[in-house]
């Protein structure tokens, strides 16, 4: 049976992933850029809710495609607490 190609692992220590091949540095990179991108041109409207909603708008879709990337193409998330 072929094992498939992981583009994220496991971190060591704590729960999360870590790139671990080309494909999951473009897609951390990308990640970054979205960021960046959309956080960039943020005002200040006035109102601190409205500055919050604002900001949720453009960091929740790229981190909610990236957990789904990693869950994908990663290794199972578990608690790890070393070897």
């Amino acid at each position: 049976m072929k094992e498939k190609k992981l583009w994220f692992k496991a971190k060591l220590y704590g729960w999360g992933w870590y790139p671990s091949s080309w494909e999951g540095w473009v897609i951390t990179i990308l990640y970054m850029f979205a960021i960046i991108k959309g956080t960039w041109s943020l005002q200040d409207t006035g109102s601190i809710s409205d500055d919050l909603i604002l900001l949720a708008s453009k960091v929740l879709p790229p981190t909610i495609f990236l957990l789904i990337i990693c869950y994908a193409k990663g290794e199972k998330p578990r608690w790890r607490w070393g070897k």
